[in-house]
C-alpha cells in the first residue's frame, strides 16, 4: 500500500517523488522530476511542473499551478487559483523554455499567499508573510510582512498564528497566541513566547 494518496484522476508521472501522507486530488498533474514533501495537500486542478520543490505540510488550494522555479518551504499556503510566473519576459515568438530562461520564486516556511493572488517570478516571499487576496507581488517580502494591493505594498505585519501585528514602540503581542515580535525598521522577528513550527 502506498504511503501517499493520489486521487484515480489525478497524474503522477514516473520520476516524481512524494512523501508521506502527502494527497493528491482530482485532476491535479505531477510531473517527473517535481519533489513534494510530507502530509502535503494538493487540491482539484493542480500542476506541479518538472523541477519543482514542495516542502512538507505545505496546502496548494484548488487551480493552482506550480511552474519550474518554484521552490515552496515547509507549511506554505498557496489559496484558491493564485498564479505564479517563470518567465519575465514572455513572447509566443520567442519562446523560452530552458530551466537557465526561468527565474526563480521561493515562498518561505509559513508563508501564506491568499486567493487570486499573482506572485511574479524573481522574488522571495518572507516567512510568516502573509500576501492578501488578490494581490500581485512584483518585489521581495519581508518576513512577517502583510502585503496588499497591485502593485504589493506592505499594509501591517503578522503573526505566524495569521492574526494581524498590532505594534507600539517596535514591539507587539499577539492577541491570539500570546507570541511576542520585535520590529527593526522592515525586519521583523519572534522574541518570546512559542516557537514556530
Amino acid at each position: 500500500m502506498s504511503e501517499f494518496y493520489v486521487h484515480p484522476s489525478a497524474i503522477v508521472d514516473e520520476g516524481a517523488q512524494i512523501g508521506k501522507g502527502t494527497k493528491v486530488w482530482h485532476f491535479s498533474h505531477v510531473s517527473p522530476g517535481a519533489v513534494l514533501g510530507e502530509n502535503c495537500s494538493l487540491g482539484q486542478n493542480v500542476f506541479v511542473a518538472n523541477r519543482v520543490t514542495v516542502g512538507n505540510g505545505v496546502k496548494i488550494q484548488n487551480n493552482v499551478s506550480l511552474y519550474e522555479g518554484v521552490v515552496l518551504e515547509d507549511y506554505v499556503f498557496c489559496g484558491p487559483s493564485m498564479v505564479f510566473t517563470n518567465v519575465l519576459t514572455p513572447r509566443s515568438a520567442f519562446p523560452r523554455n530552458t530551466s537557465a530562461d526561468y527565474a526563480p520564486t521561493v515562498l518561505k516556511r509559513g508563508s501564506s499567499i491568499g486567493a487570486n493572488a499573482t506572485v511574479v517570478c524573481g522574488t522571495t516571499v518572507g516567512a510568516w508573510a502573509f500576501v492578501a487576496a488578490g494581490a500581485v507581488v512584483t518585489k521581495d517580502v519581508p518576513d512577517h510582512a502583510l502585503v496588499m494591493g497591485v502593485p504589493a505594498r506592505i499594509a501591517g505585519w503578522a503573526c505566524g498564528c495569521g492574526a494581524t501585528l498590532k505594534f507600539e514602540n517596535d514591539r507587539a503581542r499577539c492577541k491570539d497566541c500570546s507570541r511576542e515580535y520585535q520590529r527593526n525598521d522592515q525586519a521583523v522577528s519572534l522574541v518570546a513566547g512559542p516557537a514556530l513550527p
